[in-house]
């Protein structure tokens, strides 16, 4: 289930003073996939932040972003020496290898590792401090991202009772289209007899035609669209997490709708249990968002 949203917060230490942004975004995934991103001088927040989201959310891949600024002024870079030398040395090999030109200054100070940026540091006292604002601030977007995903899960809930509707519909249609199923079988046989000049004592016509009609029989398969669709309405209604369920439920749908495929003696009520698979698969489509 997709969402997005973001979360600001500040923090006072002394003189100095923190700024923060939470940045949350969810999308569709079949389990939980929780993507954290920390600067690394929180990195010992990690463990506990990522317990808190199961707390929330079932289902989805979740990144979540902290961009964190302070009001001192950042460390100057450093230009490491050791790791210069290494490069210029590799440039030159592969310059002698290739004949090529060798590298420029803004070249080689734009190679990762060449300058480097120390963190600022803080004691235990203030990371501490700073760490329970940031994961009071970092509860307050998980729920905010929980508000945006339920808005979404409220219209895909309309569609899919839509789509249950239509189900419901077709299922009646079948109904109706199978009652006739006798009828019809016993005059496609009157039918087929007639072409081939053959004629069946009324008792072995009879015989036949039930035998016909049990194979033909889709009423068990009828029964059981009945009850899925019944299950179906619970679970939109129950609240909670019904993804994995709902997409089972799906499965069961189709192999009844298949079946009813395959035992249709009429082109009507075939066409209803293709129009059936239709429906059945874009609500497939649609249950990969649930959460």
């Amino acid at each position: 289930m997709t969402g997005f949203a973001r979360v600001d917060g500040s923090h006072q230490q002394g003189e100095q003073s923190w700024r923060w942004v939470w940045e949350c975004r969810s999308l569709n995934n079949r389990g939980l996939d929780v993507k954290l991103r920390l600067p690394s001088m929180l990195d010992f927040l990690e463990a506990d932040l990522r317990t808190l989201v199961p707390t929330q959310i079932n289902r989805g891949s979740v990144m979540l972003n902290l961009q964190l600024q302070s009001d001192q002024p950042d460390a100057r870079p450093r230009l490491d020496e050791d790791a210069l030398a290494a490069v210029i040395a590799a440039a030159e090999k592969v310059s002698n290898l290739t004949d090529c030109a060798p590298p420029t200054a803004d070249g080689l100070l734009a190679l990762k590792g060449v300058l480097v940026t120390e963190e600022k540091s803080l004691d235990e006292d203030d990371a501490a401090a700073l760490g329970a604002e940031i994961t009071t601030s970092f509860q307050a977007a998980l729920e905010a991202l929980v508000a945006a995903r339920g808005e979404e899960g409220a219209r895909l809930a309309r569609v899919l009772d839509g789509q249950v509707s239509v189900i419901d519909t077709l299922t009646a249609q079948a109904t109706d289209i199978a009652g006739q199923n006798t009828e019809t079988i016993r005059q496609r046989l009157k039918d087929q007899l007639r072409d081939l000049q053959t004629e069946l004592p009324e008792e072995r016509l009879a015989q036949e035609i039930a035998l016909l009609a049990v194979k033909a029989d889709v009423r068990e398969e009828l029964d059981r669209l009945t009850a899925h669709i019944a299950s179906a309405r619970q679970l939109m209604t129950q609240g909670g997490p019904i993804g994995r369920k709902f997409d089972f439920l799906v499965q069961e749908f189709n192999r009844e709708a298949n079946t009813l495929c395959s035992k249709a003696q009429t082109i009507e009520l075939k066409q209803v249990g293709l129009d059936l698979k239709t429906v059945i698969d874009q609500m497939r489509e649609q249950i990969q968002n649930v959460e």
